[in-house]
């Protein structure tokens, strides 16, 4: 079994994607670790807040596998590809990391770099995480999370049936 965490998030009714996606992963993969929701500015374009969660689980699927997994939910949410990777999402699911593998080939990258460039995920995989280190770097999450700019790019709790900010 492999240790996995997954990015998620939406901007196109986060409320319903988030819990379709959460909900589709539990019937595929059982116990699942969530964390806090996080609302966030949407980068690289103007649109609708995003909220995002990472997710830990178990699995026996390959990286590859994986992948193909999370383009099937990406189809069951609805998910239109855009010209930009910049773009409104109903449902958006990242491989973030894999164990310990380090990993870029047949689309599949792990570690994704987006755990050290982005508050929304680097704030909600430390916080399910502590103990974990990074594959690359050898640092705990928490000590990059601990690094990181904060204000770069701003965060508040959020909660998934609302989605109202919470201090």
């Amino acid at each position: 079994m492999a240790k996995i965490y997954l990015g998620l998030g939406s901007n196109v009714k986060p409320q319903k994607y988030l819990r379709q996606g959460i909900s589709e992963l539990g019937r595929r993969f059982g116990v699942l670790e969530l964390s806090n929701v996080y609302r966030s500015k949407a980068l690289g374009f103007e649109g609708a807040d995003f909220l995002n969660l990472v997710v830990g689980m178990d699995s026996e699927l390959t990286p590859q596998e994986m992948h193909q997994a999370i383009e099937e939910m990406h189809v069951q949410a609805d998910r239109q590809r855009g010209e930009s990777q910049f773009s409104p999402r109903t449902l958006d699911i990242d491989l973030l990391l894999y164990d310990n593998l380090v990993l870029d080939e047949a689309g599949v990258r792990v570690p994704r770099a987006d755990i050290l460039k982005y508050s929304f995920v680097l704030r909600p995989l430390a916080e399910i995480a502590p103990a974990l280190r990074h594959p690359q770097t050898g640092k705990l999450i928490t000590e990059h999370w601990a690094d990181f700019d904060k204000n770069s790019h701003p965060l508040a709790v959020a909660d998934l049936g609302s989605a109202a900010i919470q201090e």
